[in-house]
């Protein structure tokens, strides 16, 4: 396979089971530049692929699209496992199970060779400095993002301010040891970050509306914009 066709096949599976990509995302993970990333889309979509966005806000793979199921190198087998330990850890209640379920069931799915690359991986994330608490807001936020309703919680900045908030949470962020929550604030009227960790009373609302300049996009493109 040439390497245009091998970059081809990678931005599909990459868009395959994600909400939004951008092509900045693409680029930097395939390391090109974003200027081949949007010729390579384009060329994916006239060839019928099924690819929905536009550049300067992103692309995702249509839910009705499907393609060939993969095997996995051993490799992406360490990765996977290595990851879904550390969600076990780090992330909430329910996305550790989900973590564990899933790999469990591609384990399942391996020849036995590949199943010992997973067994044998001496890849550790030790749950005891995890506070339940903080577990259980993972989970609580986590629902939110999925099902759009807005939050309420107490919020101690780093001077040790704290106020009352009302957020649309819009995203999860793990900085590696922290978990920050990208959302609009009512309160700022305009998007913030908070440190998951620096939240307490986190108890989610009614719905949020889908207001345009509110969005999962309008936020990814405030972040991406560099500051002046």
């Amino acid at each position: 396979m040439s390497r245009r066709a091998d970059r081809l096949f990678q931005i599909a599976e990459l868009l395959r089971g994600r909400r939004l990509t951008t092509a900045q995302q693409l680029a930097e993970w395939l390391s090109v530049s974003p200027r081949t990333v949007y010729r390579d889309v384009r060329d994916l979509q006239l060839s019928g692929v099924p690819i929905e966005g536009e550049a300067g806000i992103g692309y995702r793979l249509s839910r009705s699209a499907s393609l060939p199921p993969l095997m996995f190198t051993a490799d992406e087998l360490a990765a996977l496992a290595a990851g879904a330990r550390m969600i076990e850890t780090w992330g909430g209640m329910g996305l550790a199970s989900g973590a564990r379920s899933a790999l469990a069931k591609i384990a399942s799915a391996m020849p036995a060779d590949k199943r010992a690359t997973i067994e044998r991986l001496a890849v550790f994330a030790p749950s005891y400095r995890v506070n339940r608490q903080f577990s259980e807001n993972i989970d609580a936020l986590h629902r939110a993002v999925d099902r759009h309703h807005v939050v309420s919680m107490s919020y101690e900045d780093k001077k040790g301010a704290r106020t009352q908030r009302r957020i649309w949470p819009l995203s999860l962020v793990y900085w590696g040891g922290q978990w920050t929550v990208g959302a609009w604030c009512e309160l700022r009227s305009d998007f913030r970050n908070f440190d998951i960790s620096r939240m307490t009373d986190v108890t989610p609302q009614e719905p949020f509306p889908d207001m345009e300049g509110r969005r999962l996009a309008d936020y990814m493109r405030r972040v991406e914009t560099p500051s002046a």
